[in-house]
C-alpha cells in the first residue's frame, strides 16, 4: 500500500517534477481522444486543438526532465545500482 507513495517520496524534485508533467500531459491526451474526439458533442474549439499538441510537448519535457534527472545522479554517483566502494566524483 505505502509503496507508491514511498517511490514518489524517494524520486528527486527534478524528476518528480518529470514524473508529474508526464502523467498531466498522458492525462489531457486520453481525455481528449476519448472524452472529445471520439463522442458526439459539441464542435472541438481551435484552443483544445493547440492544448492537445502541446500536451505531446509536454510528454517530451517531462522525458527530457526525467532522463536529465538520472543523468545527473549518475554523475553524482548516487545511483543504487553503482557500485558502492566507488568514491563520487568532485
Amino acid at each position: 500500500m505505502w509503496g507508491p507513495f514511498a517511490w514518489w517520496n524517494g524520486l528527486g524534485r527534478q524528476k518528480r517534477v518529470g514524473w508529474l508533467i508526464i502523467a498531466v500531459s498522458v492525462f489531457y491526451i486520453l481525455y481528449f481522444l476519448k472524452g472529445r474526439l471520439f463522442t458526439a458533442g459539441d464542435p472541438i474549439a481551435r484552443k483544445e486543438w493547440v492544448y492537445f499538441f502541446l500536451s505531446f510537448a509536454g510528454v517530451m519535457l517531462g522525458t527530457i526532465n526525467v532522463r536529465m534527472a538520472e543523468m545527473r545522479e549518475r554523475r553524482q554517483g548516487l545511483l543504487p545500482l553503482g557500485d558502492p566502494n566507488r568514491h563520487p566524483k568532485k
